[in-house]
């Protein structure tokens, strides 16, 4: 069986009949990880004990007819921002080697591995989250599945090129500012960013508080619709979490309903993308029926207010360390951190209180609208150490310009679904499926749509090269 060819749960029903075991699948995964991740370099640790461990657990449990989920004996990956229970959380960043293993898992990883999931290892990303590009000056550059020259998106790029290229079947990221939307839609594969509050973070490293989301890949809608619909569930230990509940989005993508309503966001996020977004955006708008077009006026701000939050939080967060020891910190961020460290504290009050103004002004779209549709970015993946990129006859700086269409998203809080489609030049770009608060059934019901069309980006794998 090709692992990287199968659905999860195709997968799942062939370890359920005993067609092959976890264990198998598990020393299958370590093998094709150890002979693709030296020209990936998604891994920046392998996990092989711990998941040798869990597929042990989950073969046992099935000799004894014991009951097992959809996700049990299923491979999948973390950012290196989770907590692991036995390593040391490492945020991407040489800064934290020296520092103590975690003593438990974070909640996320918990509840996969009571529900049967195996543990691959822990993925390569952006220093300190802070990036879209995982051009890492530690850990290496992750390369792009489809063309091992260009970058695969960040910060949660390892988590990304890590599905894409078929050597697991899902990954867990993070989201601030278009984390797990950027490589997403870079690499070429599904999504989920939910609404802020709705996953836990207990275990994590936090970036910006008020900001950082739990994010999930996979490579069809089928599979992350079942993923998120197990990693639900109440955390009592996470003040941040705002509403927990077990949405069954798997039942809900076959099921009858209305015609979505859904609108194309024009304006900011047209005006600031390439004729590759463009394309993708009218092949989604016409099969989803979206005659509208909706312009949010304020939308630069949006990014502009994003931007001032996540440098006032990650640069006060990180200031003792700064100044003890900022020959320590990784240097494309380091200025970045300390000029948020001495921002003045109006701006940020500022920026704040321009969120819940923006927000009165985009959550009554969703009385007309179930679903809003943009570019995810503004071109496709760029090349390698590649300083600047064109846009609408503007020169941009490439590391921060490849989020700033999704900037304004998380900004609101708003659950997203990024849909990858291909370009004449044969790479993905993405678009992002946006709801209101707490509807990500929606954004997986238009995914979905999409997908079985055949319209979305059609599926690769380095283990097929």
């Amino acid at each position: 069986m090709k692992l990287s060819n199968v659905s999860i749960l195709t997968l799942n029903k062939a370890i359920q009949k005993g067609d092959i075991s976890a264990n198998e699948i598990a020393n299958k995964t370590i093998e094709m990880i150890e002979k693709n991740n030296p020209k990936l370099n998604a891994w920046t640790e392998i996990t092989k004990k711990r998941i040798l461990k869990e597929a042990d657990i989950v073969d046992k449990k099935r000799l004894k007819g014991e009951q097992l989920t959809l996700l049990s004996g299923i491979p999948y990956a973390v950012k290196n921002l989770f907590d692991v229970c036995g390593y040391t959380t490492l945020s991407g960043a040489s800064l934290f080697i020296e520092q103590s293993i975690a003593h438990n898992d974070a909640w996320i990883i918990s509840k996969l591995s009571q529900l049967g999931a195996i543990l691959s290892g822990m993925l390569n990303m952006d220093a300190y989250a802070y990036g879209f590009t995982t051009e890492n000056s530690y850990f290496g550059t992750t390369y792009n599945p489809h063309d091992l020259t260009r970058i695969a998106g960040g910060s949660s790029g390892g988590s990304a090129a890590a599905v894409a290229a078929g050597l697991v079947h899902f990954s867990l990221g993070t989201d601030t500012n278009g984390s797990v939307r950027v490589p997403a839609s870079l690499c070429g594969i599904f999504s989920l960013k939910p609404t802020f509050g709705r996953l836990s973070r207990t275990g994590t490293h936090t970036f910006c508080s008020s900001l950082d989301h739990i994010g999930l890949f996979a490579r069809r809608v089928e599979d992350l619709s079942i993923v998120y619909d197990h990693v639900q569930g109440k955390d009592i230990k996470d003040l941040f979490q705002v509403k927990c509940s077990t949405n069954l989005t798997l039942i809900k993508l076959n099921k009858k309903r209305n015609k979505l309503r859904c609108g194309l966001l024009k304006g900011f996020f047209s005006y600031w993308c390439n004729e590759d977004a463009h394309k993708a955006m009218n092949v989604a708008g016409k099969e989803l029926r979206a005659d509208d077009e909706i312009i949010i006026p304020e939308a630069e701000l949006a990014r502009s207010a994003a931007f001032i939050i996540t440098a006032g939080e990650s640069g006060n967060q990180y200031l003792p360390l700064l100044r003890q020891i900022p020959e320590k910190f990784e240097p494309n961020s380091r200025e970045r951190l300390l000029a948020g460290a001495i921002m003045p504290a109006a701006w940020y009050i500022q920026s704040q209180r321009f969120r819940y103004y923006f927000k009165q002004q985009v959550l009554p779209l969703f009385k007309k609208f179930d679903v809003l549709i943009a570019p995810a970015t503004p071109c496709t993946a760029i090349s390698i150490g590649q300083q600047n990129i064109c846009i609408n006859g503007h020169d941009l700086p490439a590391k921060s310009s490849m989020g700033m269409l999704t900037q304004p998203i998380s900004f609101l809080g708003l659950p997203v679904c990024t849909v990858p489609f291909l370009t004449q030049s044969g790479l993905p770009i993405g678009l992002q499926l946006i709801a209101a608060p707490f509807k990500e059934e929606l954004t997986l019901y238009a995914a979905h749509i999409l997908e079985k069309k055949g319209l979305t980006m059609p599926q690769i794998s380095m283990t097929d090269k």
